[in-house]
């Protein structure tokens, strides 16, 4: 009843709002939901500009690939209102805000040349360089993202992009949250802080573009439940407040902490210059990238648990910190008819250690690894009418951590509703330092693997159809060789005493691993109403259960669209149903904060509703979701890892909100 009460009173409020807002003249109705939204922008002149309108708010990515900021409404901006801010398809996500998020789907590619420090489910929401964006802006922008959190928090992501000139912008932006949780001990909070700037001298030869980045991410641990199978599957009415419900521990915590000072400018030698057709003539450009980073992951607990076995001190306080320093130099060659090609040198140190060394009976564990890489390089991108090739590799002169990078896309524009194309990625590179060197004060979390582990080589070609016809097909097919993982090599006898993580470790497999993945999405439509339909199938073959993934994931939305009182709001409202196949879902280590192999029971094939209310008044867009309402009804076998639920029922409301100025 009072969920009833909150909904009635927020969509009260908002029809008083867009009632007393003057309706959108029949002339601003354009075709589409974007050009609709630009007819609200107040218009700021400046250096002779004409008229200001949406396509003058320029997002442009680490790749230099340029969109801009898009006020519409649609299903695709509701798949992306989340904690991440993209599309979780392939992703199932645990209880809480801010916690790690399991795997449904396969993405192996290497986005980054060298290994990582590790703790990778703590660091979804990290922002590494590829994630950054720059801004180019006409007026003053703000972007404001808010959404209503499990208990006692909030979840904010507010961003501030200004430009004094033409040539030079910057931008301050701030993402930050609290969450209590339903579930005892599993609170989450994080910050995430970037300002990043770009200019562009007057005459055009010499442009910058930097960033900074100060990010914390941390969370408390509990093991996940105790006792579900007496408290939590038997839906035992006593413990509907999750709260009650036993879990491993309380006295444990883990972060990862992280700051980057990051510095991309060149100099045009050779300006280019544009005929009457705005087409560009040769240039040559010399550039610099600079690059250096701190991180560390800690792990806490402030007394011995059985759970991770013996302990060496307690309490415990582990802490695996990296340092990288990247020097790059460039030069570039651009040509109208031999397309553009960059050859680039590199040279990259890291430091990873921890604060002592370990002497045992049987080995010495050092506490240090660090080295020089040095890498060759080269870029290339061409366009000849609708078919655009782009390619990028890099193999190490010396160093050990890595041998080759390469990726490449090719892409041809049938028409205007019709597109293919094919990509390519090969890497070869050890794993994040973590497999290759560990330190900690549970005993059985010691190890040193970077004189044992061959390097990993990833191998994928994907065709993609993407067709407003048809729909949107991607086929890929992968190749792991020397694949690493984690894994428990406990008995039957300590997993039945719960202490299964007590004997997880690193390994590497030493046979291929081949996977196939075939994704489809297709949207029917009719009148106001729209059926979204996305699936994606998965096949491994492998010799042992080693990389697990459902086989089947589909996610459905049928939803109606409309424009409501007299068009000044914009409403989209439906149901989403997602569900994958049951397989041996990976299990959550806290302490190393990554997922490790399982194979003692199957988890999934539970369906997850979702009811929504979208709407958009001008440049905001309002959200309310009753999330997961079929949990009461469908029975409590929904986890999101081994001991780890999903989440209840929970109704959620927030916005996204642009101004200008």
């Amino acid at each position: 009843m009072k969920y009833c009460i909150l909904l009635f009173f927020m969509f009260f409020g908002i029809i008083l709002l867009a009632q007393d807002k003057q309706p959108v003249s029949r002339k601003q109705l354009d075709t589409t939901r974007l050009e609709k939204s630009l007819k609200n922008i107040p218009a700021r002149p400046q250096e002779g500009a004409e008229e200001i309108t949406i396509k003058n708010y320029k997002i442009i990515t680490h790749d230099r690939d340029t969109t801009y900021l898009d006020t519409t409404l649609t299903i695709q901006k509701e798949y992306r209102y989340n904690y991440l801010r993209t599309d979780d398809f392939e992703l199932m996500p645990f209880s809480n805000v801010g916690q790690p998020y399991n795997r449904l789907g396969a993405n192996l590619d290497r986005i980054q040349l060298y290994p990582r420090i590790g703790a990778t489910a703590r660091h979804f929401n990290y922002e590494e360089i590829e994630d950054m964006k720059y801004y180019n802006v006409a007026t003053p922008m703000t972007d404001l993202f808010f959404k209503t959190t499990f208990e006692q928090g909030q979840l904010l992501d507010a961003l501030l992009a200004v430009n004094t000139s033409r040539r030079f912008n910057f931008s301050i932006a701030f993402k930050g949250f609290r969450s209590l949780g339903k579930y005892q001990y599993s609170q989450a909070e994080s910050g995430n802080f970037r300002t990043t700037a770009n200019y562009i001298t007057r005459n055009g030869r010499y442009q910058f573009r930097a960033h900074i980045a100060a990010q914390d991410i941390i969370g408390e641990e509990n093991g996940g439940l105790s006792e579900k199978e007496l408290q939590f599957e038997s839906e035992d009415p006593q413990f509907s407040d999750r709260s009650r419900l036993d879990v491993n521990f309380t006295n444990a915590r883990n972060k990862v902490l992280g700051k980057r000072y990051y510095l991309d400018h060149q100099y045009a030698l050779v300006k280019p210059q544009q005929d009457s057709l705005g087409r560009r003539s040769t240039s040559l450009t010399f550039g610099h990238t600079f690059n250096y980073e701190t991180k560390y992951y800690q792990f806490q607990q402030d007394a011995q648990q059985d759970f991770f076995g013996s302990t060496i001190l307690s309490p415990i306080d582990d802490k695996a910190t990296l340092k990288t320093f990247t020097n790059q130099v460039a030069v570039n060659f651009s040509n109208r008819l031999l397309g553009t090609l960059s050859g680039y040198a590199s040279i990259y140190n890291y430091d990873y250690y921890f604060n002592s060394i370990l002497i045992t009976e049987n080995q010495t564990i050092t506490n240090r690894l660090q080295g020089e890489e040095i890498s060759l390089g080269a870029q290339y991108e061409k366009a000849i009418g609708n078919f655009k090739l782009k390619g990028n590799g890099s193999y190490t002169l010396a160093g050990e951590l890595t041998d080759y990078f390469l990726t490449a896309n090719a892409n041809y524009k049938i028409n205007d509703k019709h597109s293919i194309g094919a990509s390519l990625h090969a890497s070869s590179r050890l794993p994040d330092f973590n497999y290759l060197l560990y330190q900690s004060e549970y005993e059985n979390y010691n190890w040193q693997n970077d004189a044992i582990f061959d390097k990993e080589q990833v191998s994928s070609l994907q065709f993609d159809l993407a067709s407003q016809v048809w729909g949107d097909l991607s086929i890929k097919y992968s190749v792991l060789n020397n694949y690493n993982y984690f894994a428990s090599t406990a008995s039957s006898e300590q997993i039945e005493a719960g202490t299964e993580n007590a004997f997880v470790r690193p390994f590497q497999a030493g046979n291929s691993i081949n996977v196939l993945k075939v994704k489809y999405a297709k949207e029917f439509r009719y009148r106001k109403w729209a059926l979204n339909n996305t699936l994606m199938y998965q096949q491994v073959d492998q010799s042992g259960n080693i990389l697990n993934l459902p086989q089947l994931v589909t996610r459905n939305t049928l939803y109606f669209s409309d424009d409501i009182f007299r068009k000044a709001m914009y409403i989209q409202t439906g149901i989403t149903f997602k569900y994958f196949t049951s397989y041996n879902m990976d299990a959550y280590n806290p302490l190393l904060a990554e997922f490790y192999v399982q194979n003692r029971e199957e988890l999934g094939g539970f369906p997850m509703m979702d009811f929504f209310i979208n709407a958009k008044v001008r440049q905001t867009r309002i959200y309310l979701k009753a999330e997961h309402f079929n949990s009461s009804f469908t029975g409590n076998t929904f986890y999101a890892a081994p001991d780890y639920p999903y989440r209840d029922f929970v109704i959620r409301f927030g916005l996204v909100w642009n101004f200008f100025s």
